[in-house]
């Protein structure tokens, strides 16, 4: 920069010999540098409308046919802008149907930020409050150090002007002595900041943890209930986002109250040495701050909502991330990577829409902002500096003509002004840290709203309230389902029975209902005693599965009564066996063991042997001989469908719960295993629940459930040479 003023000032001067003054020559300048910026925004807006125009054209040449040729990047970023105005306006839409509360500082975030505050400072004493309590101190000490370095500035000026060599250079080393402890406290208030950030944190992660996995929270939000899009990115992000915003938002507002107090004593008590009105000063300065104050708190943007939705966009397209690496074999075969690669770049442009959005807002607002900051504030401190000078008592100096005290005179206002000088400069980064910490506040009401609206869900979830988009209108569920405020309320029992002469399972009445409200089966009445092999036949979306899912408790009960065995210490009453089989982390023991630890297992007093044998029944002992039992692999990857069809159906025989739900669990186990495997379970005493099309297991049934899929179904004892019907073969 020193070199371009260099060299500008020299082309002034030439300008200057050719008859050109200073003040055209810096109208000139001033001139072609609007007109360039002109030209640079004016530029790419021609260039869009161009396009756009174009666009249009090329689609009423073709009427409205795509050419064989590829689209171009020009018309397909105006149909992702198209889809991203469509997008926001549904989302508005649903907002305003929901009565949505937008973030910002009102009752809402000071309720949520109180519970949050509970939750992260949980007692009086405790590891917070004394971080707390020593961060305090230090910013504390900060301030006095702060105001004593001031005063050694000016006393070094002082002393210059007097030329006192002597004083000088004690002064100087008591400046370089104080500099160890304030480069000390420094760096301990960015360190427990640091340490503050991550206490909270880790109290905010352990509560949103303990509630996610309560009643199976982890299954209900993301299938259940449709108020969290990407529970994952707020356990992760928004929680550390928040917890550094408050931390840092602690050290913003405290140290600056600390500064302006001390920082204000000090310099009234300078103004009283000075023999000077120590009120008119602090009563401007006052008065311009609480103004200026008042008019950037009335034109400022609503940061909240902006950061809130600004979050809310980085997770959905962290989501979108995530659905392509999840499924990423499946959209391979279907070759379905353009459809994929256009979501994300309109997640993408949402994202970069909003932060533009908050780009802009923020440019004249902080134009505004250091407009009343650095030149207004500096105005008027140099008034409140000049003040006790202007107006001080010089009573003395009229008669007393004697050179050493006026240059004693002169020494003592230059100290003043220096260490006034410094303390304002202080004052000011006070202010203007406080001033800026409403920004702060105003984001930090966005992370608050999306925390605490996580954890609101995670508490209306675990007791069984959920909100999702329903299929249904409401007068249409016959009575079957109760809404209140829009919401489903499940009305419907669940009973578990102590008496071991009783380990049946029956069903009184109870519907059959999705997450969305849609209604497979108005009532189901059935008793399962130990020993019933059922066996659940069905077209596809008949509630077969729903029903293991009723049982699991994985799906509210809406009505009717569901009675079932409590479960007995070391021995489940159900196990479930999906169709695709889950994987753990962890060894080969570990996948057998699920969901067991090896604590567990060594209570149990079951060994590697008998795991071996359990092996060996679903034919998988090649396994244990190939790998121990405690090496790690990624097993999924590594065992086939059929192999892990086959590991499932070995927790099953460790476990030996009561009740088997299989769904479709044998699909790509050959014929002979599966008939082994199924000898065996019904052999180890466990009540068969299976969903299956293959005719081959009949056999090993005693009864049967049969859906029609227009809600009817019929339960009753199978014959012994009954064979499948057609229509439910696939």
């Amino acid at each position: 920069m020193s070199v371009l003023s260099k060299y500008v000032d020299r082309i002034a001067e030439k300008c200057e010999h050719s008859g050109i003054t200073k003040h055209a020559f810096s109208y000139a300048i001033v001139t072609s540098a609007i007109l360039a910026l002109t030209i640079k925004v004016t530029i790419p807006y021609v260039k869009n409308v161009h396009t756009s125009s174009s666009v249009r054209a090329q689609k009423g040449k073709t009427n409205g046919k795509l050419s064989p040729t590829k689209i171009d990047s020009a018309e397909e970023d105006f149909q992702l802008a198209e889809a991203e105005k469509l997008l926001v306006a549904q989302q508005l839409k649903k907002k305003t149907t929901n009565n949505f509360v937008e973030p910002g500082l009102n009752k809402e975030f000071l309720k949520h930020l109180k519970m949050l505050a509970k939750i992260m400072i949980p007692q009086a004493f405790c590891y917070e409050t004394g971080l707390l309590s020593i961060h305090t101190f230090c910013l504390i000490s900060r301030t006095f150090l702060s105001i004593y370095v001031a005063a050694l500035e000016g006393a070094l000026v002082k002393f210059i002007v007097r030329k006192d060599i002597k004083q000088f250079g004690l002064v100087l080393l008591k400046w370089f002595g104080i500099a160890i402890p304030a480069t000390f406290v420094n760096s301990m208030i960015r360190f427990l900041e640091s340490k503050l950030s991550l206490a909270f944190r880790t109290r905010l992660v352990r509560h949103s943890y303990r509630l996610y996995f309560k009643n199976q929270n982890y299954y209900r939000v993301s299938n259940l209930d449709g108020r969290i899009e990407n529970a994952d990115h707020r356990l992760t992000e928004d929680i550390s986002v928040f917890a550094n915003s408050i931390a840092h938002l602690y050290s913003s507002l405290t140290k600056p109250c600390f500064d302006l107090m001390l920082i204000g004593l000090a310099l009234m008590r300078s103004s009283r040495k000075m023999k000077a009105n120590i009120i008119t000063g602090p009563a401007l300065s006052i008065g311009v701050i609480a103004l200026t104050a008042h008019i950037l708190r009335i034109v400022s943007p609503k940061f909240g909502q902006l950061v809130s939705e600004e979050a809310n966009r980085y997770g959905y397209l962290r989501h979108i991330h995530s659905r392509i690496i999840t499924n990423a074999e499946e959209i391979a075969f279907y070759g379905g990577h353009k459809v994929e690669m256009q979501q994300l770049r309109q997640a993408y442009n949402r994202l970069v829409n909003q932060m533009t959005t908050i780009f802009n807002q923020k440019l004249w607002f902080i134009m505004l902002e250091q407009f009343f900051m650095k030149y207004v504030w500096s105005g008027t401190g140099m008034i409140m500096v000049s003040l006790p000078i202007l107006t001080g008592s010089d009573v003395g100096l009229e008669t007393v003509r004697n050179t050493v005290i006026t240059e004693s005179r002169v020494s003592e206002r230059t100290q003043y002004l220096t260490t006034a000088r410094n303390l304002l400069i202080s004052a000011a980064d006070a202010i203007e840290r406080l001033m800026s910490s409403y920004k702060e506040i105003v984001s930090l009401a966005g992370y608050t709203f999306r925390v605490a609206g996580m954890m609101d869900v995670f508490e209306e979830t675990a007791l069984g309230v959920y909100c999702k988009t329903s299929v249904m209108e409401l007068n249409l569920s016959n009575g079957i389902i109760e809404f209140r405020n829009g919401k489903p309320i499940a009305k419907g029992r669940i009973i578990y029975s102590d008496d071991p002469e009783n380990m049946s399972i029956s069903l009184r009445a109870v519907p059959v209902v999705t997450p969305n409200c849609d209604i497979v089966v108005p009532k189901l009445t059935l008793c399962i005693e130990p020993g019933v092999h059922l066996l659940i036949t069905g077209p596809n979306g008949c509630g077969k599965s729903s029903l293991f899912r009723i049982l699991s408790g994985l799906w509210p009960i809406y009505a009717g009564e569901l009675q079932i065995p409590r479960p007995v210490k070391d021995v489940p009453c159900m196990f479930y066996i999906p169709q695709r089989p889950y994987m753990s982390i962890g060894s080969l023991c570990d996948q057998i063991i699920y969901p067991d630890t090896r604590e567990d297992m060594k209570r149990k007093h079951i060994t590697e042997n008998e795991l071996r044998s359990i092996l060996k029944m679903v034919s998988l002992q090649h396994i244990a001989q190939r790998d121990s039992f405690d090496v790690v692999r990624d097993w999924k990857d590594i065992l086939s469908g059929g192999e892990k069809q086959r590991m499932a159906i070995a927790r099953l025989f460790y476990h030996k719960p009561r009740y088997a739900l299989l769904d479709e669990c044998t699909s790509a186990v050959s014929i002979d295993v599966e008939s082994s495997i199924y000898e065996i379970a019904k052999g180890m005493g466990i009540t068969l629940l299976t969903i299956t099309h293959r005719p081959t297991l009949w056999k090993y049934h005693t009864h049967i459930l049969e859906f029609d899929g227009l809600g009817s179904w019929q339960f009753r004892k199978m014959n012994g040479d009954e064979e499948q019907k057609d229509q439910f073969i696939s």
